[in-house]
């Protein structure tokens, strides 16, 4: 077995352990109230976790310098082309001179 394959056997069964222990302590709690504290701590949990990831897409979207201009853009590819084609004419010209 490779050592992903391993690490995915383990991760499906650590999974399932905890699924089924969480099922019982929800449906059959040992100690009366820890249903609820159990719920509450899963609820808190998740809300947490899905504001923390908004949290980290605002200050990305806030610390993120906007992009240039679409104008600029074009400016910018049509002077490289422009650079680009007098280069090629000019090695084509002594290319060409060079062979008479």
């Amino acid at each position: 077995m490779h050592r992903d394959q391993a690490i995915g056997a383990t991760l499906l069964i650590a999974s399932v352990i905890v699924i089924i222990a969480y099922i019982w302590l929800v449906f059959f709690p040992p100690i009366a109230g820890a249903d609820i504290l159990l719920l509450k701590l899963t609820g808190t949990v998740a809300v947490a976790g899905i504001f923390a990831i908004l949290a980290w897409i605002g200050y990305t979207l806030a610390t993120t310098p906007p992009p240039k201009p679409i104008e600029e853009i074009e400016k910018e590819i049509e002077e490289e082309l422009k650079k680009a084609e007098a280069e090629t004419t000019s090695q084509q010209e002594q290319g060409g001179s060079q062979q008479d």
